[in-house]
């Protein structure tokens, strides 16, 4: 019951009003910010500063509403008082945490399934260029990294409880405010994340939760007055490492010590002209408010982002509107709007280094390898080569004269009506539709050496329908709590691309706005249209028996185009258990346990995420390459007619426990993940005259996951003054290929040149997924007889040269002598935060890493090869003066693909340290505003490890070929990509 203290003043008061001033505290009388005070009946209203207090016009004979969340609203009538004290007292029934699960929400205690929750304090505490970065060391079991470093407006990649598919794509499943498959927002404008990861939570979704899902839950207005909120920030950005390679003095001695070398007149460090000090800026301007019947909550951001490498950037614009209106006392309508305009210029670096012209303008290993005793140009302007090995283009004109630019322009609406039908029935519909349209254009002049030039645009535009209905009934049975859900949804995306290449353009100030004007020969146009569409079934049920017992069923049909006609649909069922022992009567009371929870799931998902039509027949058309021929049709992939789902077989194991008045929260999960039936495109026979290179979608196999994940909260140190709360959380997962239709997968996922087009990895049965693939290096060959088996390469077989692993003793190195050699799978991830605030003052510390997770280091194999530059190390190659070494004497040999490259990639890394200041409001009230905050912040400021790359961190994603070359299993191949930033950033906020 709240406590409300009257102050009166017996002056009367003209009927035209006057200002009432108040204070609202909790029950333990300390203030309590951001109240609404809220004139009833009238758009009038306030909110409550720092320190609990307010100023409002009222008059006599008005009511004032004071409303926050966690808490019972008050109504107060208006006398005469002059200033008033209110005491709120707690609301039991929303003090629990709510938690967003899908098609609806559930108190945090009545979860059954596996789910992790980020807030948007978490969102705020720092800069993030993407939301999903939030996820990072946040949420156990999720893994979250950059496909490209950190290279400006590069996406994100996350992966939930590991790898569960090999051939289609396993990253969770990404819901908006109810639209399945839309884009994240701005950090800024998120309420909330939820990370759904077992199947009780994702089966819901059916054929698209496999790989988990996130829900993400967008900012609402809220009864009150206007609010008007201003976020800016400015970062400065470097690069965290940087390779030690040879100056030219240091060049020329290792080329003259294997061969005849010249050495050139210049002393070129090809890194420091290809990186600058990166700026970025992030301001967002955002308005908020309501009434009792209607909310609105607006933004509007603009984020520009100068890399670390010239010439890399990304612009965008972005703006965001929820509006909610209860029409009448049953019916809800809301709508929700959301458009983003960007620009990425991005220098091609080896992961993004595939491009209209076949590759190999990767600007970072282009700085890693070119010679450093050549200037930028030759005395006739021409820009210069490199003076060994093949030629590659000068790193310098690659990043300041190729342009590589992205336009995206994305928007989304949802629209929504909920109807109450019963006081417990209630059936919500909702109507979606989104569409992308993105540009790419690449353009390469013909100034360079080794090119003769070339332009490319392409255009996709995609759009996205998406329709649900469904009912959802509550009823209280007994001593027991019922929520059924049912419901049908329809989804379809289309999607149209038109592309243009042409080489030879009569002139370079065309860029790609004039294809036409290349030659005849070399242009080459394609299109196509391509679409899909899923039509479902779903339904829910809730059951709670006296506060202790819990019951979770869950079922979803789904139809997908992408599957042959006979196997289109599947039903994916889900069922879980609860038991709150805290609330039985032998611990209700007990002063130690405040919260003892046991869970139990099992259930099915599945994965439909390939492209269309992969279960037809395909056809290939070959272009005619001048006006005397005519294009041609060849057979490019045979039909499959029992191409069907991947399927997730999960079972999770949980345990929630608090402790101490939930001061302590804990939570343990066990989960183990089958999944069966592996889609991946495969090669198969010819069954056509002339035909080659056949590819058809198969269902290959089965791997498993499972794995222990462990989250840690604790509140350390309450008081009025100071507080310290830690956040941990810590997870392991392990793989395994436990069945492969067709043998083991071996595949390469670099580029030819930086492997020779070797395999560098390999899945087989009974083993992780993607375990290095490569020769067995036993250090350098002294002469004499060779060490027991080992053998050398026919070719380089002198003292010196590299020793290898003889695996079939036949006394020769070759391909039967190739194995496993290196795990890149991760033992185990973590996260720690401690959050320490001192009145006004607050400190945030966030340290992240893995242990484990073995690295391909590529770029090692090509500056250790002879014919390019090299790391400083090379000074320690063998030599008959200086044989204790592990490095090989210097010359040009084949680049191998051995254990001698592989390294340690485990680390710990300050993430992000935040200092942040609140404004006393005393100082705020004097400058009119309701919030003053200044804080600063640091990313990526420490990393310990013994990785000798520049970042351990590296890429998931090949840029090479083959059936898996570019999928999800190929992991810590480290091939020059983007640097991983550092940055300090600036920060301000203002609310009105």
């Amino acid at each position: 019951m709240a406590m409300i203290v009257l102050v009166f003043n017996m002056s009367l008061f003209a009927q035209d009003g006057y200002v009432l001033s108040g204070t609202v505290l909790d029950g333990a009388n300390m203030p309590i910010p951001g109240v609404n005070v809220l004139v009833a009946n009238s758009t009038t209203g306030t909110a409550t500063d720092f320190d609990g207090n307010f100023q409002l016009k009222v008059k006599r004979g008005d009511v004032i509403k004071l409303s926050y969340i966690g808490y019972i609203t008050q109504s107060i009538s208006i006398t005469g008082q002059e200033t008033i004290s209110v005491v709120l007292a707690e609301d039991a029934s929303q003090l629990e945490e709510v938690v967003v699960v899908g098609y609806g929400s559930q108190k945090k205690s009545d979860i059954t399934g596996s789910v992790s929750s980020v807030k948007s304090e978490d969102l705020n505490a720092f800069p993030l260029a993407n939301a999903e970065q939030a996820l990072q060391g946040r949420a156990a079991g999720v893994v979250v990294q950059s496909n490209n470093g950190g290279e400006p407006g590069a996406p994100i990649s996350i992966k939930v409880r590991g790898n569960t598919s090999i051939g289609a794509n396993s990253s969770p499943l990404i819901v908006v405010d109810g639209f399945v498959g839309a884009t994240m927002p701005q950090a800024n404008d998120i309420e909330s994340m939820e990370v759904l990861k077992d199947a009780s939570a994702t089966a819901i979704y059916g054929s698209r939760g496999s790989g988990g899902v996130v829900l993400v839950t967008t900012k609402k207005g809220k009864n009150g007055r206007l609010s008007v909120e201003l976020n800016t920030s400015y970062s400065l950005q470097s690069t965290s490492n940087r390779l030690d390679l040879l100056d030219a003095d240091e060049f020329a001695a290792y080329q003259q010590s294997f061969r005849a070398y010249e050495q050139g007149m210049a002393d070129t460090d090809w890194q420091d002209l290809i990186y600058q000090t990166g700026t970025t800026a992030n301001h967002q301007f955002s308005f908020s408010g309501g009434s009792e019947n209607i909310n609105f909550y607006a933004s509007a951001n603009y984020f520009k982002q100068d890399g670390i490498v010239v010439n890399s950037d990304f612009e965008k614009l972005t703006f965001l509107s929820n509006v909610d209106a209860q029409v009448t006392k049953k019916l809800k309508l809301g709508m929700n709007l959301f458009g983003s305009r960007s620009t990425k210029n991005g220098v091609l670096t080896q992961s993004t280094g595939e491009n209209a012209n076949g590759g190999g303008d990767d600007v970072i290993s282009l700085a890693f390898r070119f010679t450093p005793d050549r200037g930028i140009y030759n005395a006739d302007g021409t820009f210069t080569q490199n003076s060994v090995g093949d030629g590659i283009e000068n790193p310098w004109a690659v990043a300041n004269e190729l342009i590589n630019e992205t336009k995206s322009d994305n928007f989304r609406t949802n629209l929504y009506a909920n109807y109450d039908i019963l006081d417990n029935l209630s059936f919500k519909t909702t109507f979606g539709y989104s569409t992308l349209n993105e540009t790419l254009g690449q353009f390469k002049p013909q100034t360079f050496q080794l090119s003769i030039g070339y332009a490319s645009l392409e255009n996709r535009r995609r759009t996205n329908l998406l329709s649900e209905n469904y009912l959802t009934y509550n009823a209280k049975i007994g001593k027991g709590n019922l929520t059924m859900l049912a419901g049908y949804s329809y989804q379809k995306q289309s999607t149209v691309f038109f592309g243009a290449l042409t080489q030879e353009l009569l002139s370079d100030d065309f860029l790609f706005y004039n294809l036409g004007a290349g030659q005849l020969q070399s242009r080459r146009v394609e299109s196509s249209f391509s679409e899909w569409e899923i039509q479902s079934q779903f339904g829910r049920l809730n059951y709670d028996f006296d506060d202790k017992y819990l019951l979770t069923a869950t079922v979803r049909r789904d139809g997908a185009s992408n599957f042959a006609e006979n196997e289109k649909y599947a039903i994916f069922p889900s069922g879980a258990l609860g038991w709150k022992i805290s609330n039985e009567e032998f611990l209700k009371d007990n002063e130690t346990i405040s919260n003892l929870k046991l869970r139990a799931s099992y259930g099915v998902t599945g994965n439909q995420a390939i492209s269309p039509y992969q279960s037809l027949s395909q056809l290939s058309i070959t272009p005619s390459t001048d006006v005397n021929t005519d294009p041609s049709v060849s057979v490019a992939q045979e039909a499959n007619p029992d191409l069907k789902w991947e399927s997730s077989y999960q079972t999770n194991l949980g345990l929630d426990l608090g402790l101490f008045s939930n001061r302590i929260s804990l939570s343990l999960d066990y989960y183990n993940i089958d999944t069966k039936d592996l889609l991946l495109e495969t090669a198969v026979s010819p069954a056509y005259s002339g035909a080659v290179d056949l590819e058809v979608y198969s269902n290959v196999g089965e791997i498993n996951n499972k794995g222990f994940e462990i989250s840690l909260s604790t509140k350390n140190i309450y008081n009025d003054n100071f507080s310290w709360t830690t956040d941990f959380n810590w997870a392991a997962n392990r793989n395994k290929a436990v069945k492969l239709n067709n043998g083991d997968i071996i595949d390469g996922a670099a580029p030819g040149y930086f492997s020779s087009g070797k395999d560098t990895y390999i899945i087989r049965e009974g083993e992780a997924i993607g375990l290095f693939w490569g020769h067995d290096y036993q250090g350098v060959y002294q002469g004499g007889d060779l060490p027991a088996g080992t053998a050398l390469k026919e070719s380089y077989n002198q003292a010196g040269d590299p020793l290898f692993i003889d695996v079939n003793s036949d006394g020769i190195i070759n391909t039967d002598d190739l194995k496993t050699i290196g795990d890149p799978n991760q033992d185990f991830t973590f996260g720690i935060t401690n959050n320490f605030s001192y009145k006004n003052l607050d400190l945030n510390i966030f340290f992240q890493g893995a242990v484990g997770g073995e690295i391909l280091n590529l770029t090692n194999v090509q500056l250790y090869n002879g014919d390019s530059n090299a790391l400083t190390d090379i000074q320690n190659a063998w030599t008959p003066t200086n044989t204790d070494t592990s490095i090989p004497s210097a010359k040009i040999r084949d680049r191998e693909i051995s254990s001698r490259f592989i390294e340690d990639g485990s680390y710990i890394r300050l993430k992000n340290v935040a200092l942040g200041y609140n404004f006393p409001s005393d100082v705020v009230e004097k400058l009119g505003v309701d919030n003053l905050r200044l804080s600063v912040s640091g990313q990526n400021l420490l990393t310990f490890t013994k990785y000798s790359g520049l970042d351990p961190e590296v890429s998931y994603f090949g840029s090479g070929g083959g059936s898996t070359g570019s999928s999800n299993v190929v992991q810590g191949h480290d091939f020059g990509n983007y640097p991983t930033i550092r940055s300090i950033n600036f920060s301000l906020n203002l609310k009105f």
